[in-house]
């Protein structure tokens, strides 16, 4: 198949630090390329793939200081598909809802992949709007909020099996907090419950902007008054192998409606087991006693993490490669790129064009 991936551009693919989606989509555009297909990567110029790049921005808007506003170079992009849609059986898109008027037209070979959170109240009218646009949920706790639309399929994210390798004995003593300084990733709740273990945390984790203060007033205080807690900062992807390799667990203490949580799928990678509190699709991600532990409170987190520590490392990586590899979330794509409305008749109208063009007559 020909098929185009449309990134965003705030980070590259896959992205130096920070960064869910584009590294996603990255694992998936290599894999597609890996098992044959065509592939086009819409994507930052300092993206690094496997598949045909079609470079939409210099480098990641993030990483450019000259940058103030990502909506024009996004609409470039846009522009540059609309351009080349012809030449593609598939358009996958990663940019949550810029796009949707464009593709009304061949809405039937795309597929649009929803990364965010769905819960807020602006959303819906926007989806009304727009019922029939083919949508992929990353869990299925993520559809909860939104209204009647056309879902193509659930599929959960997937990581390269050699991304992350296995850490059979780690060499830390610490639990560990991987993601953002955000109030709905509560690294309050993390500090809180390392304390009340007397167990070490070590936290490596990005700083957006709108997050500053509550890191300035809440987080940074906190670190400071617990010996036993080290923030670390954001780190990349060898630092992140390191990182979670060697941590007894993962704290995952989450407030919100968690979308999926690539982080305690790369936890599972290393056979690093996680803490979790049940929130949005953490209860569709971690096997209970095998892969993680799943609590509603500090206090239980607390009693569990002796369960946790005692888990199988192994089994946790088993898991990892059963449920979250690469290749099962390609092929997962790949059966609903095929059952698209617009691909079956966008095919059978190629195959047309072919045979016209090299004089092949067809039997009546």
């Amino acid at each position: 198949m020909k098929i185009a991936q449309i990134a965003p551009l705030a980070e590259s693919v896959p992205p130096k630090l920070y960064g869910g989606t584009e590294r996603i989509v990255s694992y998936l555009t290599d894999e597609l390329v890996r098992q044959g297909h065509q592939v086009a990567l819409f994507a930052s110029g300092d993206s690094v793939t496997n598949a045909k790049l079609v470079a939409c921005s210099r480098v990641a808007l993030r990483l450019n200081h000259a940058v103030r506003d990502h909506l024009p170079h996004q609409i470039v992009m846009l522009e540059e598909v609309r351009r080349r849609v012809q030449e593609f059986d598939v358009l996958h898109f990663h940019i949550d809802l810029l796009h949707f008027p464009l593709i009304m037209d061949f809405a039937g070979r795309t597929v649009t992949t929803l990364h965010g959170r769905l819960d807020l109240p602006d959303l819906r009218p926007f989806y009304q709007a727009f019922p029939d646009i083919p949508l992929v949920s990353i869990s299925n706790n993520q559809r909860q909020p939104m209204p009647p639309v056309n879902w193509a399929g659930t599929v959960y994210h997937g990581l390269s099996d050699d991304i992350l390798p296995f850490t059979a004995k780690p060499k830390g003593n610490y639990l560990a907090f991987l993601g953002r300084i955000s109030p709905e990733k509560r690294p309050d709740r993390a500090i809180q419950i390392a304390a009340k273990a007397g167990i070490p945390l070590k936290i490596a984790a990005k700083i957006d902007n709108v997050d500053k203060r509550y890191w300035e007033t809440v987080i940074e205080p906190l670190v400071k008054s617990h010996q036993n807690v080290e923030f670390i900062g954001e780190i990349n992807e060898h630092q992140k192998a390191e990182f979670l390799g060697n941590a007894g667990a993962l704290l995952f203490p989450i407030d919100w409606p968690e979308p999926f949580g690539v982080v305690m799928i790369e936890s599972m990678a290393c056979g690093t087991p996680v803490i979790a509190f049940g929130c949005g699709s953490v209860p569709e991600v971690i096997d209970v006693g095998i892969s993680g532990i799943i609590v509603d409170t500090v206090n239980e987190a607390v009693e569990n993490i002796d369960r946790a520590l005692r888990l199988d490392r192994r089994r946790v990586r088993e898991t990892f490669e059963k449920r979250f590899s690469a290749k099962r979330m390609a092929c997962d794509y790949l059966d609903i790129y095929r059952t698209l409305p617009g691909v079956r008749t966008h095919g059978a109208r190629m195959r047309r064009s072919t045979r016209d063009a090299l004089g092949v007559q067809t039997a009546a």
